[in-house]
């Protein structure tokens, strides 16, 4: 179920745009009317999709949308009139916020939503990615800690620790994180 939170200046706006969002497949939409309560439901939730109806009544949602795309994992769109659009732009494309200009293209909307869902599901996976690879070197550092414990304790060579982690993991049928937590544990006492 794909969550929105849309941040208008006005209810009317705000209901032609929640209709919008349905039809993309948006099942949960909250609003807000101002940046502050926009701030406020973002701290309370996590959303998919943050789109902005700019300006609002406390801000002109720049600020607002380059603050939600640094700090949220939330696709940010801020929609904006026509004659700032370009400027707009210049200000939010570094940020990762994709800007639309008023008046809105049914046709337009439905493939800018297309692309935020496509880069929101890259950035997952490089998410996951980073994840896999920080956990693989953390296992290493855990790995040639008792690498070292083994070379300085037992006289080993680099290698021969090497292998003996190894052959204990294949031996007992354990990672060779789990060999090397255990050596760890014995040596560094």
């Amino acid at each position: 179920m794909k969550k929105a939170l849309l941040v208008s200046h006005s209810e009317q706006s705000a209901v032609s745009l929640a209709e919008l969002l349905r039809n993309e497949g948006y099942a949960k939409i909250s609003a807000s009317y101002t940046a502050d309560s926009a701030r406020k439901n973002v701290l309370d939730d996590e959303f998919d999709l943050i789109c902005i109806n700019a300006p609002l009544p406390d801000e002109n949602g720049i600020k607002l949308s380059e603050e939600f795309a640094n700090s949220t994992r939330s696709s940010v769109v801020i929609i904006v009139p026509q004659k700032n659009a370009d400027d707009v732009n210049d200000l939010l494309t570094k940020h990762g916020v994709l800007v639309i200009a008023k008046p809105i293209n049914r046709h337009l909307f439905h493939h800018y939503l297309q692309f935020t869902d496509c880069f929101r599901m890259r950035m997952f996976r490089v998410a996951e990615e980073n994840e896999r690879l920080k956990h693989m070197v953390e296992d290493m550092k855990v790995i040639n800690r008792a690498k070292l414990l083994l070379v300085t304790c037992l006289n080993m060579s680099e290698e021969q620790a090497h292998r003996y982690l190894e052959k204990q993991a294949m031996d007992l049928r354990v990672s060779k994180l789990q060999i090397a937590m255990q050596v760890i544990k014995t040596y560094e006492n």
